[in-house]
């Protein structure tokens, strides 16, 4: 029987030992990032991390380099790697296609590219939009803004996790046992998976901070108010209510407290972990009413700032009801 784990996480520095003693209990590990150029001769060890690395487009330096440097670890102890992410690749080679003069109007409608294309020209619009509307429009307006990201967004990752899936299932069945590495919400990816898959293939879920999340969070995943948002448009794309109103709101709070740029393990232990539970642990409660009574007062504030507002707020007032206070 084979066993294909997939492992639930996001680019962090804190998650390396966890995936690190996960990848290695299996044959092979597929990463979750498209083909790139001298990949393997970094593996072998030909080609510096160092000069494999500028040539990508990295958002989690630290992260990075740690995750070539556990992956050489791992080729060299017999392990097989495989970059497999079918719609970043593609969303790649259209770049270049309009880089060298072509347009979107070359696509044929039904191909691959052009469903590529309309599904990343909609997330990056429905995003350009809230940017827009969060400097400047009103809280209702910010709203709806938020709920048209989270819904362009959440079709884009149905779309990679469909990808994904169909590119990883022939890959799969040529080993024992083998790690699939997905971001924190491609939720969808099992589901996929698991109707592409036989039946003799053994599929199952690693969240990989569980061990830490869990005990302060109750539950095996830190998941935001707008993360949460996103996997039910991913689910259920057409979900309407003051669920999705109070999420999109508190998302608007939580975005604005939580850090973002990469930290180390210095003085802390799994300090991005931490401030995601402590952060959601702060909006949680947060009503739309105090949700839109914060908005003008952090909307343009830096972190560090907002943190300080939110947590007077918290601290100073008695949460109001919901009503129909938006404005």
């Amino acid at each position: 029987m084979n066993q294909v784990s997939i492992a639930f996480s996001s680019h962090r520095p804190e998650t390396l030992p966890f995936a690190s003693r996960a990848m290695r209990s299996h044959d092979a590990i597929f990463l979750e990032e498209p083909p790139a150029s001298g990949f393997y001769r970094m593996l072998e060890g030909t080609l510096a991390i160092e000069d494999y690395l500028p040539d990508r487009d990295i958002e989690f330096p630290d992260f990075s380099y740690k995750t070539c440097q556990l992956l050489r670890d791992l080729k060299e102890e017999g392990k097989t790697i495989y970059q497999v992410e079918p719609f970043l690749d593609i969303l790649g080679g259209i770049h270049e296609f309009f880089a060298d003069g072509g347009t979107f109007r070359d696509f044929n409608r039904h191909s691959i590219q052009s469903q590529v294309y309309e599904a990343e020209k909609r997330a990056t619009g429905a995003l350009l939009n809230y940017y827009e509307t969060v400097l400047r429009g009103s809280f209702r307006a910010t709203l709806e803004a938020v709920k048209q990201f989270a819904r362009a967004d959440a079709a884009r990752f149905a779309l990679r996790d469909e990808m994904r899936a169909e590119a990883l299932k022939r890959l799969l069945l040529s080993f024992s046992s083998a790690y699939v590495e997905a971001g924190y919400i491609h939720y969808a990816l099992l589901g996929e998976l698991r109707r592409r898959l036989p039946d003799q293939v053994r599929l199952r879920p690693i969240f990989l901070m569980a061990p830490i999340v869990k005990p302060l969070l109750g539950k095996r995943q830190v998941l935001g108010p707008g993360d949460i948002l996103t996997l039910l448009y991913v689910f259920h794309p057409s979900i309407q209510g003051a669920w999705v109103d109070l999420l999109a709101a508190r998302s608007l709070v939580f975005v604005k407290m939580l850090e973002k740029e990469e930290m180390t393990e210095e003085g802390v232990l799994y300090p991005h972990t931490r401030n995601e539970v402590e952060t959601i642990q702060k909006v949680r409660n947060l009503s739309l009413y105090d949700c839109r009574t914060l908005f003008p007062e952090i909307r343009l504030a830096k972190t560090e700032v907002a943190r300080s507002i939110v947590d007077e707020y918290v601290s100073t007032f008695s949460f109001q009801p919901d009503g129909d206070f938006i404005a």
